[in-house]
This record gives C-alpha cells, sequence and structure tokens, in this order.
C-alpha cells in the first residue's frame, strides 16, 4: 500500500507541475519574499505533508495562508473571494532561531522554518491561534476524472473557553459547534458554508469547494464497532423485528442486524424482502457497550416517526417526511466496558424512507482541544485568517474578501405569502384580494412550482390553462393590489423539450441522470437533469431564458429551489457527485458545493445587466461561501412541521447569519405535515393553530419575514377564523413588524454601509459573558431586541437569560429587570417573551398595509434609558442602487444618560423623494417610569424635524 501511494504521489507532482508557479527555488529550511508575503519552504518534509507555505498580508487584519506538498504553487482564480484592488498592507518580516515573524500593523504570524508550522499572535505576542506541532497539514495524492488532487486536512489548536460559530445552516439543534462534527455539503435543509467564527474574534475562511468536514472530522463509526447485545443477551447483533403497524404483535420478520445504516435510495433493498414498510413498525432492541468513557455522539437519521433510547432514556422522539430524512446529534455519555440498554423504534411514513444510526468515539487526551478542517479535494490548501476586535469585524473581513452584501430592496422585509402550491392565476389574485379586504398587512405573494404543464418542465412557459395572462395578473397585482410577484425556478430540464435540446446541443448539460433514465415524482415520471451553472454560456443562457419568458412579463424577484444540485433526491453522495461530472470547471467533488453560488451569479448578472435600476432579490435553497454578492437570501429547506423542527431553526438561521451571509428566512410552519394535521380536527387542530402562531412569532423577528408550507393553507385566514387568539396573534405580529419598519430597513443598509448582520448570536454582542455562549434558543434582532421564540406546545412559560452587563425591560409592561439572570417570562399563546436593551433607541413607523404605502412619518421614538445609546435611521429609494452611488440619508439619535437628553443629529446625505421635514414623537422609557411598547401611546414630546440638530429633555 505504502508503495501505491507514492507512485500515485509521484504521478500527482508530475501531473500538477504543468500549471504551477514555482517558488524561486527556496532551499528547503529557507524563505523568500514576495510582493504582499512570503514563502517557506519547510525543512523537514514529512510523508504527505507541507513543502512550502506562504503567506500573503491582505489587509493589516487578514491573512492569507496557502500550502503545498510540492515545490511550486497552482495559480487559479479562486470562486469565492474577489479580485480587489486594497491599499498595500505594511508588512516586516523577523528572523529568529528556526523561524520567521510575519508582521503587519494587527497581526504577527510565527513561521516555523522545519516543519511550516504556524502560529497568529497580536502585535504584543498574545496568542490568538496555532496549528499544532509539525503544523498539522496533510495532503493525500488522489486522482478524479482523470485529473490529480488531493485530500487536503488543516488542524489547529483551541482553548477550553473557545466556541464556534457559522459553518453555514444545519439542523442538529447546535449552537456553539466545538467539539462537534459539523459536515459542509449542500443538501436539502443543510447549507454548507465554509467560514468558521470563533469567541477569540478571529475567523477561518476555508477557500476549498469539495465536501469538507469540520471540527471532529473524524467518520462516524457503524453501529457494528461497537460491542453489540441481541435482545436475548447474544453477542454481536441487535434484534430487529418488523412488525405489522396496525397489530404489533404479528411479527413480519424478525432477524439479527449489526449496523442500521439505511440511508439513502439504493439501501431500500437492504430491507428484508417481505417486509412492506408503509405498514410496518420496527424495533431494534439489546444493549451496546464502548471501550471509551466520556461523551460519544450519536448520529440517527430519520424518516418518518423515530425514537431512540438510550440506557433508558428516551433521547429524541422525531418525524421527518419520509422522502426528506432529519439528522439528529446525540451526545450521551458511557463508561468503558458497561452495558447500556439500547433501543431504536421507527415507523415509517411510507413505503419508501430512511433510517440509520451511526457513533464518534469520545475525543482523547490533546485531541480534545483539537479542530481541523477535511476537505476532500484541492489543488492546494488554501485558508485566510481574519481578526478582528469584535465577531462583527471579523465578518466584515469575510465580506471584504468575498463582497458585500446588496441591500435587498425594502418590500423584501414585509411580510411573503406562499404555499405549495397556488395552482391557478385567480387563486393568487383572490388570496391577495383576501389580504387587502382583511387589511393583513403584506408585500409579496410567491408563486411555487409546477405553474408550467406537467411534461413541461424547464422551457419556462406558463400553463395557459390554469394562468391565461401571467402578465395581466402581475400588472393587477402592481398598480391593484400593490404586491410583489416572486416565481420559483428550478435549474432542471425534461429530456426533448426545446430548451433541453439547445442546452444539449452545446454541452451545458448534466448527463448522468438522462444515461441512467432516472425518473423524478411528477405524474407518470419524466427523465430530466439540470444545467451546468459552472460553465459561463450556460449561465448565459439559462438567464436569457428567464428573461425571455418570465421577467418581461414584470417578476419581481426570483426563488431558485433545488440549487445543492438536488437532481435525483436521496441518493447516495458518490452518486450525487457522479451526477454532476463531469463540469466545466473539472471533477465534481472538487467543485461539488460551489454550485448554488455559480447559478445565483447567472440571474443577478443576467437583470443587473438587462434592469440596472432594479434591486435584484433571490431566494435559493442552498448556498456557498460569497453568495451574499448576489442580492441573495436562504431559507432552511423541506423541513417539517413539528416543534423540534421550530427550535432547530433558530441555532440553524443563527449559526448561518454568523456564516456573512446575513438574509436568512424559514418556512413558518414548516412545510411538510403529519397526515394527522392535514385535516386537523379538535386536539390536532388547535394543536396546528398553536404551532403556527409561535412559529409566526418567531418569523417576524426573522430577517425575512416568510410564510410557505404544504397543506393545510398557511395564511391567517385559513389557520383560524379572526376571533381566534392564533388569528389575532399572527395579525398583531405581522403589525408589529411592519410597526418596526424603520428599525428594520435601517438594519439592511447596516449591512451594506456597516457589515452589520441582523440575526445576532448572544456572543456577538456579549462577548464578555461566557453564559450566552451555548444559548441557541435566544438571539438579537439588530442591537436592542432580545428574542425568546417559544417552541414547546401548550407552554405558557419559558426560561430566558437576561445577558449581563446591561439592563433590559419586558416589552409588554416596560418593567425593568437586571442582567445576568435567568428568569422565567411569561408566554400565553398570543406572546412571545421580548425583552429591549437599557440603553436603546427604537423608532417605529405609522401603521401601513404595504412598505410602499406611504413614507414612515411620524416615526416614534421609543427611548430605553439607563444607559447611553445610539441608533442611526437610515433611507434610501427603497428599490433601485442608487445608493451605490450614494443616494441615501442617515439621521443619527444619541441618549445621554448623564444629561437624560435626547440628540436628533444633522442628517447626513439625501436622496430623492426624500422628506424635507419630518416628525419625530418622542417616549421615553425608564426604570422608574416604565411603559410598554406602544409606538402610538403617548408622547412625551412631538418634534419638528427639518434635518438640523435637535435636543430632547427628559422631563
Amino acid at each position: 500500500m505504502r508503495k501505491l501511494l507514492t507512485s500515485l504521489s509521484c504521478l500527482v507532482v508530475c501531473l500538477l507541475s504543468v500549471s504551477t508557479l514555482p517558488a524561486h527555488n527556496i532551499r528547503p529550511g529557507d524563505y523568500s519574499k514576495v510582493e504582499d508575503g512570503i514563502i517557506v519552504h519547510a525543512k523537514r518534509k514529512m510523508t504527505n505533508g507541507v513543502c512550502l507555505v506562504r503567506l500573503q498580508a491582505i489587509t493589516d487584519r487578514i491573512i492569507r495562508v496557502t500550502a503545498s506538498p510540492v515545490d511550486s504553487f497552482t495559480n487559479t482564480s479562486s470562486l469565492i473571494t474577489l479580485p480587489k484592488k486594497r491599499t498595500p498592507v505594511k508588512w516586516e518580516v523577523k528572523e529568529e532561531k528556526e523561524q520567521v515573524v510575519f508582521l503587519t500593523p494587527a497581526l504577527r504570524a510565527i513561521v516555523s522554518l522545519i516543519t511550516g508550522e504556524i502560529n497568529f499572535t497580536d502585535p504584543a505576542g498574545k496568542p490568538i491561534l496555532g496549528e499544532p506541532k509539525e503544523g498539522g497539514k496533510y495532503f493525500t495524492p488522489v486522482i478524479e476524472e482523470g485529473q490529480p488532487s488531493w485530500k487536503l486536512s488543516q488542524s489547529f489548536l483551541s482553548t477550553p473557553d473557545e466556541a464556534y460559530y457559522g459553518l453555514g445552516q444545519h439542523q442538529d439543534g447546535l449552537m456553539n459547534q466545538k467539539g462537534y462534527q459539523v459536515e459542509l455539503a449542500q443538501n436539502n435543509t443543510e447549507i454548507a458554508i465554509p467560514f468558521m467564527l470563533s469567541t477569540r474574534n478571529y475567523g477561518i475562511l476555508w477557500d476549498n469547494y469539495s465536501i469538507t468536514k469540520v471540527g471532529d472530522t473524524r467518520n462516524y463509526e457503524p453501529l457494528s464497532t461497537l460491542k453489540l447485545y441481541a435482545a436475548d443477551s447474544s453477542r454481536g447483533w441487535l434484534t430487529a423485528t418488523y412488525a405489522n403497524k396496525r397489530d404489533t404483535k404479528q411479527v413480519i420478520v424478525q432477524r439479527p442486524e449489526s449496523a442500521l445504516a439505511y440511508d439513502f435510495l439504493l439501501s431500500q433493498k437492504d430491507f428484508p424482502a417481505a417486509v412492506k414498510l408503509g405498514g410496518t413498525v420496527v424495533n431494534w432492541e439489546g444493549a451496546i457497550e464502548s471501550s471509551f468513557t466520556g461523551v460519544h455522539h450519536f448520529l440517527f437519521r430519520y424518516g418518518g416517526y423515530g425514537k431512540i433510547w438510550i440506557d433508558g432514556k428516551l433521547l429524541a422522539d422525531r418525524w421527518r417526511q419520509p422522502w426528506m430524512p432529519g439528522t439528529a446529534v446525540l451526545p450521551v455519555p458511557m463508561e468503558k466496558g458497561r452495558k447500556y440498554s439500547f433501543r431504536i423504534e421507527w415507523i415509517p411514513d411510507g413505503d419508501v424512507s430512511y433510517i440509520s444510526c451511526k457513533w464518534l468515539s469520545p475525543l482523547q487526551g490533546d485531541l480534545q482541544q483539537q479542530f481541523a478542517f477535511n476537505a476532500e479535494s484541492g489543488s492546494q490548501l488554501d485558508y485566510y485568517f481574519i481578526r478582528g476586535k469584535n465577531l462583527d469585524e471579523v465578518i466584515a473581513g469575510y465580506r471584504e474578501l468575498t463582497g458585500n452584501s446588496s441591500i435587498l430592496p425594502k418590500w423584501a422585509m414585509g411580510l411573503w405569502q406562499s404555499r405549495e402550491r397556488y395552482k391557478t392565476q385567480d387563486e393568487i389574485l383572490n388570496t391577495v384580494s383576501e389580504f387587502r379586504k382583511r387589511k393583513i398587512p403584506l408585500d409579496n405573494i410567491v408563486l411555487d412550482w409546477s405553474y408550467w404543464k406537467e411534461n413541461d418542465w424547464g422551457n419556462q412557459d406558463f400553463d395557459s390553462s390554469r394562468f391565461a395572462d401571467p402578465a395581466g395578473m402581475i400588472n393587477t397585482l402592481h398598480n391593484q393590489y400593490h404586491t410583489r410577484f416572486m416565481i420559483s425556478v428550478w435549474p432542471k430540464f425534461y429530456e426533448g423539450l426545446p430548451v433541453y435540446e439547445t442546452f444539449n446541443k452545446n454541452g451545458w448539460l448534466f448527463k448522468r441522470n438522462i444515461a441512467e433514465k432516472r425518473r423524478d415524482w411528477i405524474g407518470k415520471g419524466y427523465t430530466s437533469t439540470f444545467y451546468d451553472a459552472f460553465n459561463p454560456q450556460a449561465r448565459t443562457a439559462f438567464w436569457n431564458l428567464l428573461n425571455d419568458k418570465l421577467y418581461n412579463k414584470g417578476i419581481d424577484a426570483w426563488w431558485l429551489d433545488a440549487t445543492e444540485p438536488d437532481i435525483h433526491s436521496n441518493m447516495s453522495v458518490e452518486e450525487r457527485k457522479q451526477t454532476m461530472n463531469p463540469t466545466a470547471l473539472g471533477a465534481a467533488t472538487r467543485y461539488f458545493n460551489a454550485f448554488p453560488l455559480l447559478n445565483t451569479k447567472a440571474v443577478y448578472e443576467g437583470q443587473r445587466r438587462v434592469n440596472p435600476d432594479q434591486r435584484v432579490f433571490i431566494l435559493t435553497r442552498s448556498a456557498f461561501a460569497g453568495q451574499q454578492r448576489y442580492a441573495a437570501a436562504s431559507w432552511s429547506g423541506d423541513i417539517s412541521a413539528r416543534w423540534h423542527d421550530l427550535k432547530n431553526q433558530i441555532s440553524g438561521g443563527l449559526n448561518f447569519s454568523m456564516s456573512g451571509l446575513p438574509y436568512w428566512t424559514v418556512d413558518i410552519g414548516g412545510f411538510a405535515v403529519e397526515k394527522r394535521f392535514e385535516n386537523a380536527q379538535g386536539e390536532n387542530l388547535e394543536e396546528w393553530r398553536e404551532l403556527m402562531t409561535r412559529w409566526y412569532q418567531f418569523g417576524a423577528f426573522c430577517p425575512l419575514f416568510r410564510v410557505h408550507g404544504q397543506y393545510p393553507y398557511r395564511e391567517i385566514f385559513n389557520v383560524a377564523p379572526e376571533t381566534h387568539p392564533a388569528y389575532q396573534s399572527m395579525l398583531y405580529y405581522d403589525k408589529l413588524r411592519y410597526r418596526l419598519m424603520p428599525y428594520i430597513y435601517s438594519l439592511a443598509g447596516k449591512t451594506w454601509h456597516e457589515h452589520y448582520t441582523m440575526m445576532r448570536g448572544l456572543a456577538m454582542d456579549f462577548p464578555d459573558d461566557p453564559l450566552v455562549r451555548d444559548i441557541g434558543d435566544q438571539y438579537m434582532f439588530g442591537p436592542s431586541l432580545l428574542v425568546n421564540p417559544v417552541y414547546e406546545y401548550k407552554a405558557t412559560s419559558r426560561n430566558v437569560y437576561l445577558p449581563a452587563g446591561t439592563g433590559w425591560y419586558e416589552s409588554n409592561s416596560g418593567n425593568y429587570l437586571a442582567g445576568g439572570a435567568t428568569v422565567i417570562a411569561t408566554a400565553p399563546v398570543q406572546s412571545m417573551p421580548l425583552y429591549i436593551k437599557e440603553g436603546s433607541i427604537l423608532p417605529a413607523g405609522p401603521e401601513i398595509q404595504y412598505t410602499a404605502e406611504k413614507p414612515a412619518d411620524p416615526i416614534t421614538l421609543l427611548v430605553y434609558t439607563g444607559k447611553d445609546a445610539q441608533f442611526t435611521l437610515y433611507e434610501d429609494e427603497d428599490t433601485n442602487y442608487n445608493y451605490e452611488q450614494g443616494a441615501f440619508a442617515n439621521i443619527p439619535f444619541s441618549y445621554e444618560e448623564a444629561t437624560k437628553t435626547l440628540t436628533i443629529g444633522n442628517r447626513a446625505g439625501s436622496f430623492h423623494g426624500m422628506l424635507q421635514q419630518r416628525t419625530f414623537r418622542v417616549i421615553f422609557i425608564s426604570k422608574n417610569n416604565p411603559k410598554p411598547f406602544d409606538p402610538d401611546g403617548k408622547a412625551d414630546q412631538v418634534i419638528k424635524y427639518k434635518g438640523n440638530k435637535l435636543m430632547v429633555k427628559m422631563k
């Protein structure tokens, strides 16, 4: 085997040498200077270890690290980062014994001349992040699609008090991801962003597109690698019992099983031939024993109803629609040599369903304080170390590298109503008409898939029997109902359609799915495939198709679905990579995660060319690093409508936002429901209404406010009658969202102008409070609002931790509470606990039915005293890109506690249509004078403002 690896390594080296940059013949154990940094030639070259290490000063606070196992570097453009002219960084090099120190004004990187090991410190030498001894860089040669490549690994050392965030959006309920494994692989409900954020105020951007494991990068083990015991204590297996679901005493099959690994379509053949899953309940029973002491991680994957018990404790009780399995990561303390009872109960919810369970042993010794990035493919190891004074500055560094986040159109901050799906033109118009009739604020109606004829997927033509006049429909939405229109578009084409033939003729399609003759799930089933978004000509053609068939009808926004790409659902990862091969850039293994980035680029750049005056707005099911520069938001995919899914969305959305992409949303209500909710009556109906209410409360405080899902319909008036508490609560939070629009849109402006993050993990604003680091069910929405969703059925209270270092005002009463304590917050079904940070200025506008109904005037400034406060009201032209040329205005507000004075500062900037004079209603809230949050409450003072500085004293 060693000879085989050596031969393969030599082949890879020879092939790579064709397109590489030489390293100036540096001798081992020495270094040389290049224009923006240094190259070190490691003296001691380990097998599959590093040869060259290059450090480049991108800014004072960003250092790029590139490492190669050979004596040259490849010269390829990054898909993630953008070339950009920057002010040259002043850097210097100091030589020390067997190491060099690379210095910028804000960072030091100490590089070993022997091993290439790097340690990052601040200018005073205080450690920030280090690599382990020998550098932790490993390269394994592989061949992909006839081309050479390397598997890449980079390890780092962490500190016990460190917490990690970011890395995209995942559904395991984790907030702090330290000590766990995060797999970066695009999949429906899983979004891979190779950017990690640390509470030590640094980030790592991993410039690689392949599937990557982060953190504990060991492979999950099958259950069979534990000591297994059957139900009768026989050694070596678990007892698997397949019984009739209607009569569980009727056993269909009982057999020994050692590995629960029914993960994908191909694994369906491994079930007993006599079993029809849809009519079966399955139990795996026995005991497990480990050879390790410590916290074991069990990865539980389920479609249908799944429960797991270890040592008699129910660890998970889950449901997920059978065609879109969910996952849970379960930490379980275990002692070496002790037997633990083990049981999994599974009730499939269809004839095709999925179940599996794997495990990881506890990390031992020094490995407990290490984390790594392990990528499947790359030409060299490439990452950016980003340092900031706080987490916002680290995210700003990420956007400095990958592109700024566009300001989405203001209407996108309002309510979107969607369902799977509106089947006719009349359904859409009647739905919007009902919203307007009932005075339920709304800005966007969404048309999901299958607006085409059944066999016409990809031509982008409306089915004229159901949509007789799409352009007229959109015109009515715009002019009569003042509502925007978003449409679902897939990168998918049915075989034989005219557009398929055009793309096929030009070599712009992935063809494996066609060759395999796989059929989709529509009607009789049709063969199809996706276009190759890695091909720039194909991207242009895809946009031209959308422009000719859809955009010219008045489309306002794009919903880019299935952009993982999900060419055929529930295939294994290896099958998915085969189905993508070859891409225009190379092997699918290397470029697996980047499809959504380039698909979004096609639409963004296409629309900006055609209509540079209209802001692009894209919703995409998957995302990748840099996608924020293409006006893209993401949502959490086809989740289920269950309470545990509601809870998991909170940490999922927070980690996504902390990955540098600020716009995230969720299917309010969950996408798919259990059968008991489809035509719910009695208790099931009341639970459904309560679930929708709680989800709506959470959704109102997400960056984007979006209702979507399958039957039952999710419009407020279809959930409950208007006299019902659920209806009243949802209407209240919808109106509250619109009252807070001056606050929300100012945060949107801050994302572009200051690289801000709207949906914020508590560690971002309270870095000195260690108790917030693992909290994943509370968050800050902007600088002022502490949001605490309720995610348990029939709960009328919840524990809320009030972060230390400040006081808090309860929004409904205005009562003041000290921080640094956990309180039991009341939470009747109509209301979610919401707290406002001491030292806040919260602007609220008038009641409106849509964002463009009228200017935000008057604005009520609710000033929460006790500490100094600042807020800047941002305004621009709402729907165009003139803000990029300076057409915007800021009005600064500041409150000084010592003098009890609010200052409304001089307005800076201007734009077409700006209000020259406006009214501010000022309401002061203090510890001794509590007031509920009420934008219509009695004002302490009413101020006429013409753009010049004014001061208001609290009486």
